[in-house]
């Protein structure tokens, strides 16, 4: 066989092995996430994400999803066949609460307290 027919057989080997990879990883972290209470939104490959250089085994996607509050979240996960999921980098992108749903809350409060404040005031005389 010829030297290029055998490099393009490894090329094809390695390019099915990391998709079969990424699909098992694919699971794994959905099922880390769903086991959580959380719901994934989006999931993609991150080959230079946090941690990648030395890496070996690991591979690394970034991920958005929701929690159990409903704030949305963004983070690096690192994972391999054998290490299971490990979590980096999460931030919230977005609160469950928006500035008008806080604004009412608080002016409702307000009146709560401005109410109790009255109720004192009588009290008191």
């Amino acid at each position: 066989m010829e030297p290029f027919g055998v490099f393009f057989i490894f090329i094809v080997i390695a390019i099915v092995f990391r998709l079969v990879a990424g699909s098992f990883d694919g699971d794994r972290v959905e099922e880390y996430i769903r086991k959580k209470g959380w719901k994934l939104i989006d999931r993609s490959w991150d080959p230079f994400g946090p941690g990648w250089f030395g890496e070996k085994d690991s591979r690394i996607y970034q991920v958005v999803y929701e929690d159990e509050h409903g704030n949305t979240h963004k983070a690096h996960v690192k994972t391999s066949m054998l290490s299971g999921v490990y979590m980096t980098n999460d931030t919230i992108v977005k609160h469950a609460h928006s500035e008008t749903n806080q604004k009412e809350s608080l002016a409702a409060e307000n009146e709560q307290l401005r109410q109790r404040i009255r109720e004192l005031e009588s009290k008191n005389r």
